[in-house]
């Protein structure tokens, strides 16, 4: 058994920046990171972003084992002994930890019944796997709506694939966006030459001549050589749960990110609940920048730093040649005021409470507003036209 100062249960972007959020306070202390994945630690936004449009796969890299960090990869930690203070993982080999950090991330959801082939994609495995297959004028299908299925959609289609879109909401991003502007995503899309079925289910998927035929609950079915579902992450917290840590939806933390009675404990980034202050709510974020400031904070946390983690975390997306950031709560139940310089070009859209105090804030084809918006919600003052058309301008 080899003993750290810290061990790093998880591969992704969140534990690579607790990795330099603990070399930040502590230079010398050892440090292991166990991660599933063959791969060292990546950016995963490129995977449906950069890569598609010409991106070297070389800037994707984190580098991590440049903070002197010992990385064990392609390895899963399946069971944690908190009071020896050890995590054993599937090749049986065990670590001692003096602290220990769960940023295990989540899983992608997977549609019941997939045959073989189908990707679920999450890794940079399956990147590899559906840019190989994904040549010019191949038939895709593509499950999910949200923020996975929409930027898939649209990445493939840029390279020249024939795609169909199916999803069970009304429209794009259904769940994010106004109603008006997400059925105009649908007209977009359509322009770009996207096929949509909107508001179907999927009855199976079965393979049939080399490829695959898709059928749609109620009625309809359609042929594609490649499937590929985006339909977002479950937390995978089982570790936690399995070594009798609370969970729900996640691994509650409190905001130096520790995790309920584990001083030597904590959690970060997709798997983690924390306490939004601004928002005076836990939330779980499944965003790059959250898993990143998460992270670094967590890390410091962890080497003694003992700060609050305050940051308000935001995301964006590219769809062709639209694009977006957004900070806060964005959830279409809301009501919102909107300020559009263009209709659903360049808009700034504000999420309220029922006090009309601003969640969230949409900045649609906005670009570096989103400081000046995270402001206006810590202010929790009614947010009228006046102020957003400033964040317009």
């Amino acid at each position: 058994m080899t003993s750290y100062r810290y061990l790093i249960v998880g591969g992704g972007m969140t534990g690579d920046a607790a990795c330099k959020g603990i070399r930040s306070i502590d230079p010398d202390g050892s440090i292991a990171l166990v991660g599933d994945e063959p791969d060292p630690p990546y950016a995963r936004p490129p995977l449906t972003k950069g890569l598609w449009l010409g991106k070297e796969e070389s800037s994707i890299w984190r580098g991590t084992e440049d903070e002197g960090v010992d990385l064990h990869l392609g390895r899963t930690i399946v069971s944690l002994d908190l009071d020896a203070h050890t995590a054993t993982d599937d090749r049986g080999d065990t670590y001692g930890y003096d602290r220990l950090l769960l940023a295990t991330g989540g899983r992608p959801r997977h549609l019941p019944g997939a045959p073989e082939g189908v990707v679920h994609y999450r890794t940079l495995a399956d990147y590899h796997t559906l840019r190989a297959a994904a040549a010019e004028g191949t038939r895709v299908a593509v499950i999910g709506g949200g923020f996975i299925g929409s930027e898939l959609a649209a990445a493939l289609a840029s390279n020249g694939c024939a795609v169909t879109m199916i999803f069970p909401e009304e429209a794009i991003g259904t769940r994010l966006f106004p109603r008006e502007l997400a059925l105009s995503l649908n007209d977009y899309y359509r322009e770009k030459g996207v096929e949509l079925v909107a508001g179907g289910l999927v009855g199976g998927v079965e393979r049939r001549d080399g490829g695959y035929r898709v059928t749609v609950d109620g009625g309809g079915a359609f042929d594609a050589d490649v499937v590929v579902a985006g339909l977002g992450i479950v937390p995978r917290d089982e570790l936690a749960a399995d070594s009798g840590m609370a969970t729900d939806n996640g691994i509650p933390v409190d905001d130096r990110g520790r995790v309920a009675g584990h001083d030597d404990v904590f959690a970060a980034g997709d798997v983690a609940r924390f306490p939004a202050r601004d928002l005076g709510r836990e939330l779980r974020v499944e965003h790059e920048d959250h898993a990143k400031s998460h992270g670094r904070q967590v890390g410091r946390n962890m080497a003694g730093a003992d700060e609050p983690y305050d940051h308000l975390p935001f995301f964006y997306s590219d769809l062709f040649e639209l694009g977006y950031e957004a900070v806060g709560e964005l959830d279409s139940r809301l009501e919102t005021v909107a300020e559009w310089a263009e209709p659903h070009r360049k808009g700034v859209v504000c999420y309220q409470d029922a006090e009309g105090r601003p969640r969230g804030f949409l900045l649609w084809d906005v670009w570096g507003k989103v400081d000046a918006a995270t402001d206006l919600i810590r202010a929790a003052a009614p947010v009228g036209n006046e102020r957003l058309r400033e964040l317009l301008g």
